[in-house]
């Protein structure tokens, strides 16, 4: 019996929309609208919590939610996440910019403690590192042009559209 053939689709996936957890959204804001200049989308208020969705227009339909620990959470629950963003070993917050010194001191001007100034990482981008309010560390990478790229980079996969065209050859061997 011959095994049944199954067919490959093609499929997309991208980021809708990501949590970062703030202590207060007010306080916040000052940092992602003011100082990283990130346009407020939407502000939702409900059941005494808030969720605030921001964006920029370099990615449109990528969205940042900011909420509070016990915003749609149970009791234990925000607890627990409060405890993890006192500490502030939260996972990092990584935007990127095409001008990291300009937008460091723009951010730095804001009045947000600098955690790291603009250097150039031996791995490849030239980054800098703060601290929103709430202690969420928040890096900005810039990467180098492509032709300074380390030799390590794995360049992305060819899509079909950017695959060389190829000639397939038929060999025909007579039996005898």
């Amino acid at each position: 019996m011959r095994a049944q053939r199954t067919s490959v689709v093609a499929m997309t996936i991208s980021l809708q929309y990501s949590h970062i957890t703030v202590n207060d959204p007010d306080e916040a804001l000052t940092f992602y609208r003011d100082a990283l200049g990130l346009e407020v989308l939407n502000d939702v208020a409900q059941g005494g919590f808030r969720w605030v969705t921001l964006g920029s227009t370099d990615q449109p339909g990528v969205e940042i939610v900011l909420s509070e620990p016990h915003a749609g959470r149970s009791k234990a629950d925000g607890d627990s996440l409060q405890e993890l963003l006192t500490k502030g070993v939260l996972g990092p917050i990584v935007f990127r910019s095409d001008d990291v010194d300009t937008l460091f001191e723009k951010v730095r001007a804001s009045g947000a403690e600098v955690m790291q100034e603009p250097i150039d990482q031996p791995w490849g981008p030239r980054d800098c590192a703060f601290r929103d309010p709430s202690g969420n560390m928040v890096r900005i990478p810039r990467l180098r042009p492509h032709s300074l790229r380390p030799r390590w980079w794995v360049r992305p996969r060819a899509t079909p559209a950017s695959r060389p065209k190829t000639r397939h050859l038929r060999l025909h061997f007579p039996c005898r």
